[in-house]
């Protein structure tokens, strides 16, 4: 480029003295070089004109190439050819990866729908088509809101909290059951990914009600067991004494097991019904914490705990006072049973912007980090030998999950070996009223 303008430039110096030249030969100098240089300004001007009515015609989509000319100006169209073509060359390149990306969603069966800044649905695959009845082009840039009107999935979307899913009905085809997961991205846009979860969902209710047809079935046999082991147990100086330790031993486990079956049937409950007005009342926290504080102190009476509770009496929840008391019971119980003697267990309750923050801390003896994600898992066990020492149904922490969750709310667990146990139950703000 540096070569072709020290030409131009040579050129023009020698245009210019071969002008000064003819002028001090015709005596007439200061003419000749006006006259050359309105000669090189009309020259310019078509120059200019040959581009500017080729930009006017300009189409992006089949773009002609550029006017030919010499000199400065053939430097400056042959830039501009190149810069054409490359462009050209990106575009198409662009639209590649594009045309690849819309073939790969097109082959999905799950729905991608892409959503702009003010809501508008941008761009749908097929599948979406199918699972959510978007029409092109009627439906672009409608806000999603207007085609999914469902409720619950309009105060999913305008709460932009996305962390989990969301598992609602199609409003298409009521059997179908679909899962929501949206993504925010760029300038306030969001992709939306919807899949048909309906054989999942109903292998799922399977389980629930073969758990609760079970549970229900199993209840009134054991029921009868431990009754009878209980009138020989009352009996037990007539029994002989080779039976007395069998027989003992056959009452705790059907103690157990009758546990068990009633943690289960209380999940089962907790999953398949949802909480009603009539369930809902305004609970005392404070007082809910000491009937919780009581019962433990009563249980666990031998390993003389300290127990600390520190709650605003203002505050109060909405809720199931029954349920909400079962979730604390459990930590606590927890707390108590898995703490050596003389241990420190603290019930603290606080309320902020956030929501109410309810925190079951202990001094035991702490769970290693690898078994957080699972300890709200149906029988997960820390340690088996100490499951079995307890007594302990494995479904406690299910329970307490649950719970909060039909009270939208959620379970955190904090802990390191050797330094204890903090649970921490999170309840949204709408839930709490505090009466200061």
């Amino acid at each position: 480029m540096f070569t072709d303008w020290r030409s131009v430039i040579q050129r023009l110096t020698l245009g210019l003295a071969a002008l000064t030249f003819v002028g001090w030969l015709l005596g007439e100098l200061l003419l000749v070089l006006l006259a050359g240089t309105a000669i090189y300004m009309l020259y310019n001007l078509r120059q200019l004109s040959k581009l500017y009515f080729w930009l006017r015609k300009f189409n992006r989509s089949n773009p002609e190439p550029p006017p030919e000319s010499r000199g400065i100006w053939g430097f400056i169209f042959d830039d501009i050819y190149l810069l054409q073509r490359r462009e050209r060359e990106v575009m198409q390149a662009m639209q590649g990866i594009i045309d690849k990306a819309q073939e790969s969603t097109a082959a999905l069966d799950m729905a991608v729908v892409m959503i702009n800044s003010n809501s508008g649905l941008e761009w749908w695959n097929p599948a979406a088509t199918r699972l959510l009845g978007l029409k092109t082009p009627q439906d672009r840039k409608q806000a999603v809101t207007n085609l999914i009107r469902d409720p619950v999935f309009v105060d999913y979307f305008g709460r932009a909290n996305f962390g989990s899913p969301l598992k609602l009905a199609s409003h298409v085809d009521p059997a179908r059951m679909l899962e929501y997961q949206i993504t925010s991205f760029g300038a306030g846009e969001r992709l939306m990914l919807v899949r048909d979860i309906t054989q999942l969902y109903k292998l799922e209710m399977m389980r629930k009600d073969f758990v609760a047809n079970v549970s229900h079935e199993l209840r009134t046999p054991i029921t009868v067991i431990t009754g009878y082991l209980e009138t020989m147990l009352d009996d037990r100086a007539n029994l002989p004494a080779r039976w007395l330790r069998p027989i003992e031993q056959m009452a705790q486990q059907s103690q157990r097991m009758e546990n068990i079956i009633r943690d289960l049937l209380t999940l089962s409950r907790l999953e398949t019904r949802a909480l009603s007005k009539e369930q809902t009342e305004d609970v005392q926290l404070s007082s809910l914490l000491r009937d919780v504080q009581h019962d433990a102190e009563h249980v666990f009476s031998s390993k003389q705990h300290q127990f600390i509770v520190d709650c605003p009496e203002t505050l109060h929840v909405r809720g199931s006072y029954s349920e909400i008391y079962s979730a604390l019971s459990n930590l606590v119980l927890n707390a108590a049973k898995y703490t050596p003697e003389k241990g420190q267990i603290t019930l603290l309750a606080s309320y902020s912007a956030d929501g109410l923050r309810l925190s079951v801390k202990d001094n035991g003896l702490g769970i290693d980090p690898q078994h957080l994600p699972r300890l709200t898992e149906r029988f997960y066990r820390v340690d088996e030998s100490r499951s079995t020492d307890t007594g302990g149904t494995g479904l406690g922490l299910a329970i307490v999950k649950h719970v909060l969750a039909r009270h939208g709310g959620k379970l955190e667990i904090r802990s390191e070996l050797g330094k204890g146990s903090e649970f921490i139950c999170l309840l949204p703000r709408d839930r709490v009223v505090d009466k200061s």
